[in-house]
């Protein structure tokens, strides 16, 4: 039987309670109702005729001929309507009676005889009528009582009966649907084993049959491979979307595969826009997208204003293969905010310490400089020695707080730089005269190859010239005692090239892409010849903000040639 046949039979079987109670209930209303009727219209009215002709009778033994004749009227309008009211047995003759004795009376001059006689009738016809209402009046108590009986006798059945069914329709109802519900949840919970056994042949059955092979096919299919392929790669989009670094997943068509939330932020749009979308076409209205698919950032720093702030990220780029087939590819943008964060503030610390070192420095210089002045007083040769070490130190110290004050300020971009046409022979000038004294020391001597001719250069002379002390200091460091050191500036394709040669041991290979890192150090070189690591990094700023160039080259064994070049003015 169909559920929907159930609920109309229990409706139905509702709706017959309701109709037996109310049809119960009007009968014995309309009998009562009836038997007060007859009581009020039958015996009532023939009691008040009576009274009505006794009262008429008084008038008839007046004196006054106008109301003995309404008398008579009234009389005779009430013994009418008596005879068309005849409810017991045996008033029918006594109504004939009194109208036989009412026409005599009217015959006879009102004969007082008559009248009394007529009296004694009208008493025995009320008489009559009082004792039916009562016998009435009983009889409908009787049958009101009756009909309380009943109605309450089958309330009582109906109440336990819509009680039994209250109880147990909806259960009949409600019981699969909870078994449903429970087998739903375990199949949620992956209990793929779970089965549900309705015997009724309604749509709850139909339901169970369903439910049955939905959970064995939910069983086989987590069983099967490709259901650990989906796990696999649910797992790996959650670990994905829970990575602080924005990731891209394209296909081989270059469409996008996958964007985690952090990606999502930073592109600027929203998920719906970029799965599934050809990357070059997003590219057309997202000018991150096509800085990414562009590659010119590859490895290197890339600045996006991204949640509410200034952010930086690496991009790299890892193509996805299988057995020689390109698969698609990833996209990564490793957020290195906080490290750059770390280094300002690490720039800024630098550059504060470095600021606060210079004055007590320059104090310290500037006493042991009148400490070497005879005039305060002479010291003996191990303290001239002292004092020679610490002037030594101090200026180390100095040069050490001026590179630092260098590096924060090329860190923070804030280099100050006064361009003007240079020739390069006053650059080259300037820095050997600031390094002659250290090439003497060493007994080394200086080549310089520099044609007057050279063009000139639009360049900040100081920090220009700065670095070619720089790379001067260093050759000499690392040079042997009498050897040489030379200096080569040249016109090469629209740039001044400045190169300094030595013929010191040299650098590794694998060294070389380090030296104008900052803090790295050439290892094994003595440390007592060794600077602070920052020289190159600082001399690199400088001539880069310049839109120049500089590198290096150097074989082990052979020395080292240090290079920068200049566009032409």
């Amino acid at each position: 039987m169909k559920t929907k046949t159930k609920l109309t039979l229990g409706l139905w079987f509702l709706f017959i309670i309701i109709l037996i109670m109310g049809l119960t209930g009007t009968h014995y209303i309309y009998k009562m109702g009836r038997d007060s009727k007859t009581i009020l219209k039958d015996n009532y009215e023939s009691i008040e005729y009576a009274k009505v002709m006794l009262q008429q009778l008084d008038e008839l033994q007046g004196k006054d001929p106008a109301k003995i004749q309404t008398a008579l009227i009234l009389f005779k309008k009430n013994l009418k309507l008596e005879k068309q009211n005849i409810t017991e047995v045996g008033e029918k003759e006594l109504v004939d009676e009194i109208n036989l004795s009412f026409m005599q009376l009217t015959q006879n001059s009102l004969s007082p005889e008559l009248i009394l006689s007529i009296r004694e009738k009208l008493f025995k016809l009320s008489e009559m009528n009082m004792q039916a209402l009562v016998r009435k009046n009983n009889t409908a108590q009787k049958n009101a009582e009756q009909a309380v009986i009943y109605i309450s006798l089958l309330l009582a059945i109906c109440i336990m009966v819509c009680f039994s069914f209250i109880i147990n329709f909806p259960g009949y109802i409600a019981n699969p649907i909870r078994q449903l519900t429970e087998g739903i949840k375990q199949i949620a919970n992956k209990r793929y084993d779970q089965r549900l056994h309705f015997q009724s042949g309604d749509e709850f059955g139909e339901l169970a049959e369903a439910f049955n092979s939905m959970a064995k096919q939910l069983d086989a299919y987590e069983n099967s491979n490709l259901a650990k392929i989906l796990f696999e790669k649910k797992r790996i989009e959650t670990i994905i979307n829970n990575m602080h670094d924005p990731i891209i997943v394209l296909d081989e068509n270059s469409k996008v595969l996958f964007t985690n939330p952090q990606a999502i932020s930073v592109l600027g749009s929203k998920n719906e826009y970029l799965l599934g979308k050809h990357a070059p076409d997003v590219a057309l209205v997202n000018d991150l997208m096509r800085t990414l698919l562009g590659g010119q950032f590859i490895g290197k720093e890339l600045k996006i204003y991204a949640n509410g702030k200034e952010s930086y990220f690496v991009q790299e780029v890892f193509d996805v293969n299988n057995e020689s087939k390109t698969l698609g590819k990833v996209i990564v943008l490793k957020n290195i905010t906080k490290f750059h964060e770390l280094d300002e503030a690490k720039t800024n610390f630098i550059a504060t310490i470095s600021h606060e070192l210079k004055t007590p420095i320059s104090s310290i210089k500037m006493s042991v400089k009148l400490l070497e002045d005879d005039r305060i007083g002479v010291v003996n040769a191990e303290q001239k020695q002292l004092i020679h070490n610490i002037a030594d130190d101090s200026q180390r110290l100095l040069k050490i707080t001026a590179e630092l004050l260098d590096l924060a300020q090329a860190e923070t971009g804030n280099i100050q730089l006064s361009f003007r046409k240079t020739k390069p022979q006053a650059i080259v000038d300037y820095a050997v005269n600031a390094i002659k004294v250290m090439a003497e020391q060493k007994s080394l001597q200086l080549k310089i190859n520099c044609s007057e001719n050279l063009p000139m250069v639009n360049s900040d002379m100081e920090k220009t010239a700065w670095v070619l002390v720089n790379f001067l200091s260093n050759a000499i460091r690392y040079s042997p005692t009498d050897s040489s050191v030379e200096i080569d500036v040249y016109n090469d394709n629209n740039e001044v090239v400045f190169a300094v040669q030595d013929h010191g041991k040299g650098i590794e290979e694998k060294y070389r892409g380090k030296v104008f890192d900052r803090y790295f150090k050439v290892p094994g070189i003595d440390k007592t010849t060794g600077g602070t690591g920052l020289g190159l990094a600082i001399s690199k700023d400088f001539i880069e903000a310049q839109s120049g160039r500089i590198w290096v080259e150097s074989e082990l064994g052979e020395g080292a040639m240090f290079a920068f070049a200049l566009p032409v003015a």
